[in-house]
């Protein structure tokens, strides 16, 4: 991890998971067809990825009819990008994983 992505103050569950360099998946949410592609107890973790997804506000009234102004807030992402069976490398959003047991 560098220090860059330490300094965006990281939240638990996804240091839980660059900590312990393996990932689960935490529900069935994921289509079984792209988790046959990865080991079922602990997959490996090759990365961690932030991005930030800029909101926007709206102060015209002829883009939203009846609503002065309409703000959508900024909204962080962490992707977990973890390796496959046969070695890719798949980025997942951080809600969908958990730390794997040791």
């Amino acid at each position: 991890m560098n220090d860059k992505i330490a300094e965006l103050r990281m939240p638990d569950s996804v240091t839980a998971i660059v900590t312990c360099g393996y990932a689960i998946w935490s529900g069935d949410s994921v289509d079984p067809a792209t988790r046959a592609k990865f080991d079922e107890t602990r997959i490996p973790v090759a990365g961690v990825r932030h991005v930030r997804i800029w909101g926007v506000q709206v102060d015209d009234e002829r883009e939203l009819p009846g609503r002065e102004r309409t703000q959508i807030p900024d909204e962080d992402i962490w992707e977990i990008n973890l390796q496959a069976k046969d070695g890719s490398k798949y980025e997942f959003d951080s809600k969908l994983l958990a730390p794997a047991s040791d």
